[in-house]
């Protein structure tokens, strides 16, 4: 098992090619099946996850008060719009969303760069698990999910240049392995 900062050191330099599906709630839930409205409640439900957990990451931050500057306010305008797509997928799953579940950040949301380097992993991987899952899902769920991946790339730039890092770094962005999106989000210890 990885360590939170071996975590965010791997998915800080996430230069590496991943392909595959979403693991969706405790284990792999996506299949090679054809897209259907109910594996697209599952794939859902695993996008809120993710979007819960970046919401409350950035809310954190900001509660704690050590971001100042670009760092801050890249916080309030990401952290706006995880909460929108928070409620966004919350809205189109209704009662099957489920409650929200608890993250514990630790040290991570009380330290600028800290913060800096969780947000940039994390980010990128919202982007990869998306991608990962945009071909198992129908026509129409795509059209929403496209609209949120575009965010979550520009919020991915975004960090990356405030981090000195190459905002887009490769051509194209690759989905990331079904099992490789809930082992990079339980190292870093985020998950209740």
């Amino acid at each position: 098992m990885l360590s939170r900062n071996s975590f965010l050191r791997a998915a800080a330099g996430a230069g590496t090619v991943f392909a595959g599906g979403l693991v969706l709630g405790q284990g792999p839930a996506v299949s090679d099946a054809a897209p259907s409205a109910a594996q697209d409640q599952r794939i859902f439900r695993f996008a809120l996850l993710l979007e819960q957990l970046q919401a409350a990451f950035y809310s954190e931050a900001l509660q704690r008060g050590a971001l100042r500057g670009d760092l801050r306010e890249f916080a309030e305008h990401v952290g706006a719009h995880e909460r929108a797509h928070a409620a966004f997928l919350r809205n189109m799953l209704g009662p099957s969303a489920g409650p929200v579940p608890s993250f514990h950040f630790g040290d991570t949301t009380g330290d600028a760069s800290r913060f800096g380097e969780a947000a940039h992993a994390l980010e990128n991987l919202g982007v990869a698990a998306y991608n990962g899952q945009g071909a198992n899902l129908t026509a129409d769920a795509m059209l929403h999910a496209a609209e949120i991946v575009s965010v979550e790339g520009r919020h991915a730039g975004w960090i990356g240049a405030l981090l000195g890092e190459p905002p887009a770094p490769r051509a194209a962005d690759p989905g990331l392995d079904a099992n490789a999106v809930m082992a990079q989000l339980k190292a870093t210890g985020f998950l209740g």
